[in-house]
């Protein structure tokens, strides 16, 4: 049985982690040229975003994900709070299709941020660029938007093990 300070010491070192983890997600997204092919660059916080919601909860990953979304929407210098509710929502439903529909396995995992990295830059797409008349929209979307996509989904195994050896680590006794 653990006291309320070593509770309190475990849960504070997990979230630390975490944070930590989304410090360098940010950092290696906002790099300038760092793993950029063509005009596709990974994106690092979905990945982790989803992963902390699969691991801690619902709740927990919609709040970690309003956190990465204000983070990213700093970093990108957009309209802040666009990616945070994105994130909130991502994070809230991802946790809850696991915990009702799927296993937490790494092939799951790819789908799921295949799948809402593809909902996400679509509609990032729609909204910054269809919306607002630029030429040559489908090349735009097929040279940049698919292969982001497929980058993300491809590193994303990495955020999973990472949030899974601290899950593991500082997780619930």
């Amino acid at each position: 049985m653990e006291s309320k300070r070593q509770r309190r010491l475990r849960l504070t070192t997990k979230w630390a982690a975490y944070s930590l983890m989304l410090l360098v997600a940010a950092t290696l997204q906002t790099m300038p040229g760092l793993f950029t092919i063509g005009g596709a660059k990974p994106i690092f916080i979905l990945p982790l975003c989803l992963a902390v919601a699969l691991f801690e909860g619902e709740y927990a990953g919609a709040l970690f994900g309003a956190v990465c979304g204000l983070l990213w929407d700093y970093t990108a210098g957009r309209t802040v709070g666009l990616l945070a509710l994105g994130l909130l929502v991502l994070g809230f439903v991802a946790s809850i299709i696991v915990r009702m529909y799927l296993q937490e396995t790494s092939a799951n995992f790819l789908l799921l941020v295949a799948g809402s990295a593809l909902l996400l830059l679509s509609t990032d797409f729609l909204f910054f660029y269809a919306m607002r008349g630029y030429p040559n929209g489908l090349q735009q979307y097929c040279t940049v938007v698919l292969p982001t996509l497929i980058f993300t989904a491809a590193l994303s195994p990495l955020a999973f093990v990472g949030a899974r050896a601290v899950h593991v680590r500082w997780g619930e006794s």
